[in-house]
């Protein structure tokens, strides 16, 4: 067992979504790897537990993480000092904690700034001061931080011209995938899924929170209202994720007669599933750092329409790139993008597939041996 233990500070240490997939995968490769590991957050998923990971949790008033955020910073910042003896390689997240170390950056505050959202003075005034706290401590941490691990060169091109950060501190690790779970289906297992989940037509996917409105599934809905009318379009649009305001969004859908061409399945467990039974992805995103929702789509030989600015269109390969939205606020070439996949379907899963089978090659695993390496080189 290494002599110099880790510590590192989160929110979420679970498998799933980016940013608490990314921490977990780092946590379990450490502690398999023998690490002493401490991990200061308000939830760690059991196998970290079994694996003997140091948990020091922090409590998470009213369920909320704005009310959280001083207390996580609080306690990371003690566990640093406590540690700082036995020479802690110290891991924080962004802005969520000032102590010094590496900064791992999966969204960048000052690259995105939230509409003001449609509701009481007192809720966007709470929103704005959310906003300026998280700038703050974004710079804060930052300039403290002795090493800043970026996740694509996106991120790394808003930390130097956003932020000041010196390109010379910035390491880029891209994110990875679960090999076993997100590869191409079989036929038959692929026809199987769409019997299981009643979809009779071809189905574009759109994976992301309702309330997260950078993810642009408004510009996804109105590319369906602009085109069901027509009988061509024999695409439905099936949205995956939770989030305020599904009634909303229902009501919206069933006012313009949608309802059979649009559906909602909340939140999901199998997003494997999903992907392999799926025909497209759609991902109109306005602010996407990375973009690990299109990395695990395309691992699944899945087709995957993306905005030009996000992360991960890094990743495509020139015979992909058609896929890629130029505006993601234009919805008439969503449409056209959508047009294009579907006159050769068949020709478009087979470019993805191979660019999937080149993604599957770096697994969790990889990148966090990959992480640590640099980390250990660098501080």
């Amino acid at each position: 067992m290494s002599a110099r233990p880790w510590l590192i500070v989160t929110g979420d240490f679970t498998p799933t979504g980016g940013m608490d997939r990314a921490n977990h995968a780092l946590a379990s490769y450490l502690l398999r790897e023998g690490h002493e590991v401490h991990l200061v957050a308000h939830r760690v998923a059991d196998d970290l537990r079994e694996l003997g990971a140091e948990v020091h949790a922090v409590a998470k008033p009213l369920g909320s993480y704005f009310l959280a955020e001083p207390l996580l910073d609080r306690a990371g910042r003690q566990w640093a000092r406590r540690l700082a003896g036995r020479g802690v390689r110290v891991v924080v997240n962004g802005g969520g904690c000032q102590a010094e170390g590496t900064c791992w950056v999966h969204y960048v505050h000052a690259a995105w700034e939230p509409p003001p959202p449609r509701a009481s003075l007192a809720r966007r005034v709470k929103a704005a001061g959310h906003r300026r706290r998280a700038l703050e401590q974004e710079r804060r941490a930052l300039e403290r931080a002795r090493l800043v691990i970026s996740n694509s060169e996106r991120t790394t091109r808003d930390l130097v011209g956003r932020l000041g950060v010196s390109e010379g501190r910035i390491e880029r690790v891209y994110l990875g995938v679960e090999r076993e779970r997100f590869v191409p289906a079989a036929p038959e297992a692929r026809a199987a899924a769409r019997g299981r989940l009643g979809w009779e037509r071809p189905v574009a996917l759109f994976v992301g929170g309702l309330g997260d409105r950078r993810k642009g599934f408004d510009r996804a809905l109105a590319a369906w209202v602009q085109r069901a009318g027509d009988p061509a379009w024999d695409l439905d649009l099936v949205h995956v994720g939770g989030g305020p305001g599904l009634g909303e969004w229902e009501g919206r859908v069933a006012d313009r007669g949608l309802s059979g061409r649009v559906r909602f399945l909340g939140f999901r467990a199998d997003i494997p599933e999903l992907l392999q039974a799926a025909d497209l992805l759609v991902s109109p995103t306005r602010y996407e750092p990375y973009g690990l929702g299109v990395h695990e789509a395309l691992s699944c030989g899945l087709p995957a329409i993306v905005s030009r600015g996000a992360g991960v269109a890094e990743r495509y390969t020139p015979e992909l790139r058609e896929l890629l939205l130029a505006d993601p606020e234009d919805c008439g070439e969503l449409v056209r993008r959508i047009e294009a996949w579907r006159r050769e379907p068949e020709a478009w899963a087979e470019r993805a597939t191979r660019l999937g089978d080149a993604l599957r090659e770096r697994g969790w695993d990889e990148v966090a041996a990959d992480l640590c390496a640099r980390i250990e080189a660098r501080t």
